[in-house]
């Protein structure tokens, strides 16, 4: 593979030939979305770095157990004390004390540490490896079985950025410009997909399988045919539902924005919406709030009538 070709495995679309197959370029990362809510993790620290973790453990559900002598990062503190997060976490304030320490890192899932003894750091690192528990030793790549990455998020969407440790400012700089040409408002068309999904597995129940293939072909179909921009329009009920008695209740049609009987009606009252709610209502009076929704209803109904 050369240096300006992007490794990606087969997918379906792809002919069933060898020439079609990606080399293999070893040396990098399994990037995976772990599900944490519950699930116990141990991290040692209670500076920057560890209030780094802190905030993406607790956005990720899971029970902290923090060890640290106090004071702790004001950030750190901040979620201790403040009671929609201080349930998940356990503060022991005090140092870690590796293998004579009382809490092992056997009964956790993860282990992470950020302090500067990089000694104590060793062993914690060593006595995961002897338990097989996954850590992660701050700024030491070798002591390492997973990275954080740079990370950002839009309500359901979560992008992460990984140089595989090497340079992890750059990561930094590619995922602001990522954010900076995201699509805007792009967690609505996350959302409305997610919903669609939900909808098709009540309507065509199952695992895998034939049913479970033909709804991913379905599926992946309806995104194609939508685009992004227009998958925000799945949040609502109604529209979801035309897809569905029509697409795939009809022997799985591929429905497309032009294809849904009164669909004009449902795109401009979505224009409509979308204009009255990006007008601001501070110093806007009752009367002039009539106008402006009015004239919008009459542009609407102008529009149809020249159909």
């Amino acid at each position: 593979m050369s240096s300006n070709q992007v490794g990606k495995p087969p997918t379906r679309d792809e002919k069933d030939q060898d020439e079609s197959y990606p080399s293999i370029q070893p040396g990098a990362s399994l990037l995976l979305a772990l599900r944490l809510a519950k699930r116990p993790i141990l991290l040692i620290g209670g500076g920057l770095v560890a209030s780094q973790r802190l905030y993406f453990l607790l956005e990720s559900d899971a029970e902290i157990t923090l060890i640290s002598p106090g004071p702790l990062h004001p950030s750190i503190q901040y979620r201790i004390d403040d009671p929609s997060t201080s349930n998940q976490i356990k503060w022991l304030n005090r140092p870690y004390l590796g293998g004579e320490d009382e809490i092992k890192v056997k009964d956790f899932d993860l282990v992470m540490t950020a302090i500067d003894d990089n000694e104590l750091s060793k062993e914690v690192c060593e006595l995961c490896r002897k338990e097989r528990v996954m850590v992660n030793v701050a700024d030491i790549p070798p002591q390492c079985d997973f990275y954080f990455g740079a990370q950002l998020r839009k309500g359901p969407l979560q992008i992460l950025i990984s140089t595989g440790g090497l340079g992890p400012r750059a990561g930094a700089m590619i995922r602001d410009i990522i954010l900076n040409n995201l699509p805007e408002n792009i967690e609505d068309s996350v959302k409305g997909i997610g919903l669609l999904r939900s909808d098709l597995r009540k309507r065509a129940p199952g695992v895998g399988g034939e049913l479970g293939q033909k709804r991913m072909d379905w599926m992946k179909d309806i995104c194609d045919k939508w685009g992004l921009d227009k998958m925000k329009q799945f949040n609502d009920d109604d529209l979801r539902n035309q897809i569905l008695d029509q697409g795939w209740e009809n022997d799985r049609q591929i429905i497309g924005p032009d294809d849904l009987q009164g669909h004009a009606s449902i795109s401009r009252m979505s224009m409509i919406k979308d204009k009255i709610s990006s007008i601001s209502l501070e110093g806007v009076t009752g009367f002039g709030l009539g106008v402006t929704i009015a004239s919008l209803a009459a542009l609407y109904m102008s529009r149809r009538g020249s159909q």
